[in-house]
């Protein structure tokens, strides 16, 4: 049985498991010495580690894999969580901490940030905006060219500007990153060429791992690494104004909860 089910097998507490075997706890404790562990409780953790390793495998194994038309939907899922998997740890491998650190602490001296994308770089961006917003940081996002140039032009010493772009060459952004830094704002590159144009032109540079697959290329292919440097950028803010973010979210959600549907 245990060879049967492993995964089962850890979870399963010993009684459960002598049931399941028409045993008695006893006989697995017994079970469990004859191959050299102390107890069920350090098998437990020997399948659950070999159980998770397995799994691991399983799942890079659809790294580089194609999907076809006719390919069964739990085996185009496996590769699209393969490759998201191994997108999250190429961006957190290659992730310059101390730009993040350097871009947390600006936002958090910030007056006001700006957040320029555009298509998909712009879903990120007013994502990224919400999350600010959430925790009392005064963000706003900008999609259109002429808004995120208006803004830009507003921006002062002290401000802080995000351009947000998957190859770093989209006009709108670059220009917008430009307009900004000219009046002195802080200007920050969220992009996946570290010497693209628009990296070129920034302050800062927070690089991003891009993985095409099937059906997902370009900046599609780049919006969990974005949304993840973004995160990560996120909790540095939060973690620098700790009791400010508890408070904003008590409030928050105290504001909201006349709005939920109590549980049945």
């Amino acid at each position: 049985m245990i060879l049967g089910d492993p995964a089962e097998a850890a979870r399963s507490t010993i009684i459960a498991l002598a049931e399941r075997a028409g045993s008695s706890p006893a006989t697995v404790t017994r079970f469990c010495r004859a191959f050299g562990f102390s107890g069920y409780a350090e098998l437990r953790v020997a399948l659950a580690t070999e159980t998770g390793r397995a799994a691991q495998a399983g799942w890079g194994a659809g790294v580089g894999h194609e999907i076809g038309p006719d390919d069964p939907l739990d085996s185009a899922i496996e590769v699209m969580a393969a490759a998201d998997a191994r997108l999250i740890q190429d961006t957190a491998a290659q992730l310059d901490l101390d730009v993040v650190a350097k871009v947390a602490d600006a936002i958090v001296a910030a007056p006001r940030v700006l957040l320029v994308g555009v298509s998909t770089s712009g879903n990120v961006a007013t994502m990224f905006e919400g999350r600010l917003r959430r925790i009392g940081v005064p963000g706003w996002s900008a999609g259109d060219a002429h808004v995120a140039l208006s803004e830009a032009a507003l921006l002062k010493d002290g401000d802080v500007a995000i351009g947000i772009s998957h190859r770093g060459r989209t006009r709108e952004v670059m220009e917008a990153l430009a307009e900004a830094g000219s009046h002195g704002a802080l200007t920050v590159a969220v992009t996946s060429f570290a010497r693209s144009p628009l990296a070129e032109l920034a302050d800062l540079v927070l690089t991003t791992a891009s993985r095409e697959t099937t059906f997902r290329l370009g900046g599609l292919a780049a919006v969990h690494s974005q949304l993840f440097v973004l995160d990560a950028v996120y909790v540095a803010v939060a973690q620098r104004t700790y009791e400010r973010t508890n408070e904003a979210f008590e409030r928050t959600i105290s504001a909201v909860e006349s709005h939920r549907v109590e549980r049945g």
